[in-house]
């Protein structure tokens, strides 16, 4: 049902989980365990494959505050948790509460978990190329030191994320990047069509995190699209012309 990480699984009082596609409700291609509230997916469904992640993270099923993601480079700090689907468009949460599950959702993207266990601060943020681009992975840890968290102290942890492998861009894509830094060429390897390249989104999201100057930076090197039987993915989701996808959850929580 999960895949945690070691460096937070040694943190005291900190539950966390990197929520695999396995374990829920849902059938057809949301099997099984989709979290996405913005699936096509039966609501009731989700609903309760979210309940079953909560219960494993230890808080009741209303305890778990997910952002509506847009891409952004925007943190909402959590006090008090919203419905599901309900929340604040931004795509990262951080918090100081203990009992609070804060998560995101992602099908290729890159899911980052964030913990300083001393000042008992985390955070948890979506980032795709976009995000990692204009600063989510910076912003969550400025969101977090303004609880207290120390960048020293910070474990970060990317999740399931889509590889180079699977990750074909263009050419304008390519552009935008080296124009803005060219030492970014070294995340572009070119592919079989011409003007095209593979990114390496993960080695791109672990230069940020490492440039932040956090304590521990983990990668688990899991692949979404090239695991079905584990992780949903956007991208093969749209190579098979499936009609939707499902969303896996990632969460993070302090323990009472």
């Amino acid at each position: 049902m999960k895949i945690t990480a070691d460096a937070l699984s040694a943190l005291p009082g900190i539950r966390h989980g990197f929520y695999t596609r396995a374990g829920g409700v849902s059938d057809g291609i949301y099997a099984s365990l989709n979290c996405g509230v913005g699936s096509a997916d039966e609501r009731l469904n989700v609903l309760e494959n979210r309940a079953r992640v909560t219960a494993d993270l230890g808080v009741a099923p209303d305890r778990l505050a997910t952002p509506y993601q847009v891409h952004s480079p925007d943190v909402v700090v959590v006090d008090e948790v919203w419905a599901p689907g309900a929340g604040p468009k931004a795509d990262a949460v951080v918090t100081a509460r203990p009992g609070i599950a804060i998560g995101i959702g992602t099908a290729d993207c890159g899911p980052i978990l964030f913990a300083d266990a001393e000042a008992r601060v985390i955070g948890a943020a979506h980032s795709g190329w976009k995000g990692a681009f204009t600063g989510v992975l910076e912003a969550t840890v400025a969101a977090m030191e303004g609880l207290g968290a120390r960048r020293e102290r910070i474990v970060a942890v990317l999740g399931p994320t889509i590889s180079a492998a699977a990750y074909e861009v263009g050419p304008e894509f390519h552009a935008r990047f080296v124009a803005a830094d060219p030492a970014n060429a070294r995340f572009f390897v070119r592919s079989e069509r011409p003007e095209h390249h593979r990114f390496d989104l993960p080695a791109y999201i672990g230069m940020r995190l490492r440039a932040a100057r956090l304590g521990t930076v983990d990668d688990l090197a899991l692949c979404t699209y090239a695991d079905p039987a584990r992780f949903f993915s956007y991208r093969r989701t749209t190579h098979a012309a499936e009609p939707d996808y499902g969303r896996l959850l990632h969460a993070i929580a302090l323990a009472k």
